[in-house]
């Protein structure tokens, strides 16, 4: 007689503030996990990028080197490199080791609202208010971008890579998905301004934010809309969404002081978990782990699941 698979484990969400760091770099505009997970990155009004050990609560590096806001930053897959983008135009490559800059990428004409290494980190993509994504060479010295997507009418308010497909959400109410291997390009209309957009872990599904407070989950491929996550709170700002680390849950930011989770198939919400007073601006889900940053103020919170309890540092 054969015994039933066990069920699998219900997915445990992350709703434990573990710390709380003061990241003193004015407002965070933006905070990011690097590849593995195991640090941080904290984009500030003051003109500086930080990194940090959030488990530790600990800063390992500042980078000084921009003339305005930092809005966005990201690492690359090898951890020896960042980028950020931010209010002056510019796109900054750093070395992550001696915090110095490597090279600086000018030719956009309005502020950068988000930027991208592809997987190997030779190209950095940028996305601006000027309707435009810039693909810059890391290796090269030439000062002009490589490439130029231009296909938006309104302001760049993110953009996403995998592989060889680059996934863009415009203000003029458009997601963007240019396949570079292929030539093609695929538009799907939402409507409303978009906020942020991101592929699903498995690559299959596409996931959009806008400022008609609805998140919609799409078929990569056929545009066809699968599932509409609501309750949250956006209509002024540009927030953040992403899926949990197992595509079970939708997470977004929300204008109320919360960070809302809903079940992916389901469409319901299963929490809204409060955060503080003001807006959730930013967040970031491990790549492996229940785990969540979020953003509000000055201030991360580094939040895990009730269960959990950290390792005691070595001494």
């Amino acid at each position: 007689m054969a015994f039933p698979e066990p069920k699998p484990r219900a997915p445990e969400l992350p709703q434990k503030r573990l710390k709380t760091l003061n990241c003193g770099q004015g407002a965070v505009r933006a905070v990011r996990f690097n590849v593995d997970g195991n640090y941080c990155l904290t984009c500030g009004s003051d003109k500086t990028l930080k990194l940090w050990n959030p488990l530790r609560g600990m800063l390992l590096r500042t980078y000084s080197g921009h003339g305005y806001e930092v809005l966005d930053a990201a690492g690359s897959f090898d951890n020896s490199s960042l980028c950020s983008g931010g209010g002056d135009k510019a796109v900054v490559l750093w070395d992550v080791a001696s915090g110095q800059v490597v090279r600086k990428f000018r030719g956009h004409a309005g502020k950068v609202n988000t930027v991208q290494f592809n997987e190997e980190a030779t190209v950095i993509l940028s996305g601006s208010i000027d309707s435009s994504i810039h693909c810059w060479d890391c290796r090269s010295r030439r000062p002009e971008p490589v490439q130029i997507l231009d296909e938006a009418r309104d302001g760049i308010s993110s953009v996403k890579v995998l592989d060889h497909e680059v996934l863009a959400g415009s203000v003029d109410g458009r997601v963007r998905r240019y396949d570079l291997r292929m030539g093609q390009l695929f538009s799907d209309y939402v409507g409303s301004p978009i906020t942020c957009t991101c592929f699903s872990r498995d690559g299959q599904c596409t996931l959009v934010s806008s400022l008609d407070s609805i998140l919609r989950l799409l078929d990569k491929d056929t545009g066809e809309l699968l599932g509409e996550y609501t309750g949250h709170k956006n209509q002024e700002y540009k927030l953040d969404c992403c899926l949990s680390e197992r595509d079970t849950h939708v997470v977004s930011c929300s204008e109320d002081g919360k960070v809302f989770f809903w079940d992916l198939v389901e469409g319901t919400m299963v929490l809204a978990l409060p955060v503080g007073h003001g807006v959730v601006q930013s967040l970031a889900y491990h790549p492996t782990e229940p785990c969540l940053l979020t953003a509000m103020g000055g201030s991360i919170h580094y939040w895990r699941v009730e269960a959990y309890e950290a390792e005691d540092p070595p001494a």
